[in-house]
């Protein structure tokens, strides 16, 4: 924990050694009360350069374990991270644009960027002596969780909406944790497991919360500073449910400031579905808190009616020059589609929101075509493949085993 200066809330600036607060500030509480992670900057900067960073064979985000709150005796060993970003030029091609790129972090263990958090969560779990992990999530937070813990043998509860994804459940299944299907919404099965990490001593892995769990996510943005060769691009699209992700990204880059290995920020863009976005709501009117709202939309994992990451998520836009963007369902069904056809990367709905609000704001003139954009794409389509296709028009040709059937279909 040496490389752990301070624990600074995001609301009232009080600090904390990190030994002595697990969550949020016990002032300001929860949403208003998360914590940034802050470290020695100049202790790291002496041992941690690019040049190190060029030779390291760990091709995983633990590649970047000396700006990381873990230390290496209590790292899982599944290989998180070092996701392939692509120029596609059919896709840039046929947008008419130069420099976009897609990061597609579809490609970690179980499917998502939330591994990137979940070895986190685990590796502090494990640090602390903790027996028992827990998270709430609409799929992609818990199967990435039971993933990790299945590889060292941590016990995993589960709390998720009864309405998640039925393959996000298998995955839950499979790796042995322990599911508890909420009657109600996301925003609800979040609370309840709050009450069981207070009344039980359970580790909590809640995204907002646990202010480990976004050092994690920021990898997502160190490995796309690598790959880009430390070329700040123009723009950065994130998807927006929580909140957690794109403050992430944020603190990512505010790392890489203090360390002087990038001189600015990008513009961070959050985009949230028409039917779940208080945060969109919130930067447009200029407030500082999201007012709560009943989410409704197919892309599950950013269904969220109250943002636990908000404040820091706001700051990110904010502080960046950046915007919220909402997007319609109707919209994310045909980004799927484009970015599948034209650049080959299978999302799902949630996971390809923010290519959505690429091209809604590149259809309104407001992106310059030459302009350098990477969109993370943070889920894998087969995460939830009913909701995937539900805009494909395209149907399966049923026909016999014989060349007469094909020819009188064709």
């Amino acid at each position: 924990m040496g490389k752990v200066k301070i624990l600074k809330c995001v609301s009232c600036g009080m600090e904390y050694e990190p030994e002595t607060l697990d969550y949020v500030c016990p002032l300001c509480g929860n949403i208003k009360g998360t914590m940034d992670v802050l470290y020695d900057y100049e202790s790291i900067k002496r041992v941690f350069t690019k040049g190190e960073l060029k030779k390291s064979k760990e091709y995983s985000h633990w590649r970047y374990l000396p700006i990381l709150p873990c230390e290496s005796e209590f790292v899982p060993s599944l290989v998180v991270g070092f996701t392939p970003m692509y120029k596609s030029e059919r896709l840039n091609r046929y947008l008419g644009v130069k420099e976009l790129y897609i990061k597609d972090d579809g490609r970690n263990p179980s499917g998502s960027l939330k591994d990137r958090a979940s070895t986190v969560g685990v590796a502090k779990a494990l640090e602390k002596g903790k027996k028992i992990i827990t998270a709430a999530s609409t799929g992609n937070a818990a199967a990435s969780l039971a993933n990790i813990c299945a590889t060292v043998g941590l016990d995993c509860r589960i709390f998720v909406p009864a309405s998640a994804p039925a393959p996000k459940i298998a995955q839950l299944l499979v790796f042995g944790a322990k599911v508890y299907a909420v009657n109600g919404n996301y925003d609800q099965a979040f609370d309840l497991c709050l009450v069981a990490t207070e009344k039980l001593g359970w580790y909590s892995r809640n995204t907002g919360f646990n202010p480990y769990l976004g050092e994690g996510k920021k990898t997502v943005v160190l490995e796309i500073m690598e790959q880009l060769d430390w070329r700040v691009p123009d723009r950065i699209f994130v998807s927006v449910g929580d909140g957690c992700i794109i403050s992430s990204v944020y603190k990512g880059l505010y790392d890489l400031i203090q360390l002087e290995w990038i001189d600015k920020f990008p513009r961070i863009f959050g985009v949230q579905a028409e039917g779940s976005a208080p945060l969109y709501k919130a930067w447009r009117e200029g407030k500082s808190l999201c007012e709560p709202m009943v989410p409704n939309t197919f892309a599950d994992s950013i269904s969220v009616g109250i943002p636990r990451d908000q404040v820091k998520a706001l700051r990110a836009v904010r502080k960046t020059n950046g915007e919220y963007v909402a997007v319609s369902d109707d919209a994310i069904r045909e980004a799927i589609k484009l970015l599948a056809r034209y650049g080959g990367v299978f999302g799902e709905p949630a996971g390809v929101a923010c290519f959505a609000g690429y091209l809604q704001l590149l259809e309104s003139q407001s992106i310059d075509k030459e302009e350098r954009v990477v969109v993370i794409i943070t889920g894998n389509g087969l995460k939830d493949p009913q909701g995937a296709t539900s805009g494909v028009s395209e149907r399966v040709i049923n026909i016999d085993p014989n060349f007469e059937s094909l020819e009188k279909v064709l």
